[in-house]
């Protein structure tokens, strides 16, 4: 795109590596290391609470549901930089598909976690055993494709700092069907996390079953991606003392919030040709879970609906977590708290479970502040810019 050339050439920020953050983060990742081989060796119930009424805990939920709508940014991005155009975001592609790259990566470990025979987990991709007509399937298969796609988009930016821009041109010539292929995979597998749902019929609360479930996971993802892109600018900005490019987050936020309000009347709208607007004013723990969640999605429109609100980073800071956790609770209501499998069955993590899902936190943002210190993925000043034209 030739609207990337306008910009500063991304260059590695450097710095020192071994900091009190990532001593905090790798002791974090450590502990997760050594429950999950207490997992592997001794089973899942050495280490979880999951039963026979809530096979499903927080390691498919967080890990795989609310992990990969996490990991959207790059999605997010490349839609406005790639289909629609909008150049001008190019600065945010890499930071934004590298963060989407550690979600969706552990995302897809995250499922082998919960695998009771994880060693059958190839079972998946073998056409003796694949079950072709499953929902499951295609999530499993999309979200695999899509980490290689990601691998793939990112690879220039190992190329670039191994000199090898020879093959880097060569990917050039491929890459549009790369990128292609990394709008059409989200799309599909973020609206069948909806599908999964529907297919539990009357055992999900009707505040949250719906037909419009996978439209509604597809909309919520790519609002969380924008949402995330913010989160992460801001604490970049912060975290590596780097001016925060405003121009560009107050214009990426006007976006979120008309994906949002579309969002909001689809599903209030949804909720009243359902006739289930009255279970939202039940005395229970789901219509309190419900209005906590409305109360997150509507926070955004509040806070951000002045322009000049959009231009001050701490509203967009608070805006973008306010959306983000509301992204979260949506699918922890959706597949826990809403999920109704009979009576006598009860589920809540377990301290090891909480503490494999920090873990898991803890390595992708260990492993992003490596990357952006060694690899070329922020933009840099005017002077990194003109070293790479030269190469």
């Amino acid at each position: 795109m030739s609207a990337s050339h306008n910009h500063p050439a991304p260059a590695p920020l450097g710095g020192p590596l071994w900091t009190p953050t990532t001593k905090i983060l790798a002791a974090l990742v450590a502990i997760a290391g050594v429950i999950l081989l207490v997992r592997f060796i001794f089973g899942l119930g050495a280490v979880t609470n999951i039963n026979d009424g809530y096979t499903w805990g927080i390691w498919v939920v967080y890990d795989v549901v609310i992990g990969s709508a996490f990991a959207c940014g790059g999605y997010s991005v490349a839609l406005l930089v790639y289909i629609f155009n909008k150049g001008e975001y190019h600065p945010m592609v890499r930071p934004a598909l590298l963060a989407s790259l550690f979600g969706y990566t552990l995302a897809g470990a995250g499922v082998i976690f919960d695998l009771g025979r994880y060693w059958n987990f190839w079972h998946i991709f073998w056409p003796g055993y694949a079950q072709p007509n499953s929902v499951m399937f295609e999530v499993a298969v999309c979200i695999t494709a899509y980490i290689v796609v990601m691998w793939i988009e990112f690879s220039p930016a190992f190329l670039e700092k191994f000199g090898r821009h020879d093959v880097k041109k060569k990917l050039n010539k491929l890459l549009f069907f790369i990128i292609a292929l990394g709008t059409l995979l989200p799309s599909m597998h973020q609206s069948s996390l909806g599908s999964l749902l529907v297919v539990f019929g009357y055992q999900v609360h009707p505040l949250w079953q719906s037909i419009l479930l996978p439209l509604f996971y597809l909309m919520t993802a790519l609002t969380i991606g924008f949402a995330v892109v913010i989160f992460e600018a801001c604490l970049s900005s912060s975290g590596f003392k780097r001016p925060l490019e405003m121009h560009l987050l107050g214009k990426l936020s006007k976006v979120m919030l008309g994906m949002l309000a579309a969002y909001l009347v689809v599903r209030f709208g949804d909720l009243l040709v359902r006739g289930a607007l009255g279970s939202m004013f039940g005395f229970n723990i789901k219509a309190l879970m419900f209005w906590i969640e409305t109360a997150l999605f509507v926070a955004p429109l509040v806070l951000l609906w002045k322009e000049q609100s959009r231009r001050q980073p701490d509203k967009l800071f608070i805006a973008a977590c306010s959306l983000m956790l509301a992204g979260f609770i949506l699918r922890i209501n959706s597949f826990l708290v809403g999920y109704e499998t009979g009576p006598g069955w009860h589920y809540f993590p377990s301290v090891s479970e909480i503490m494999v899902s920090i873990g898991m936190i803890a390595l992708e943002v260990l492993g992003y502040i490596v990357l952006v210190r060694y690899l070329p993925i922020m933009s840099g000043n005017s002077e990194s810019a003109a070293v790479a034209a030269n190469k």
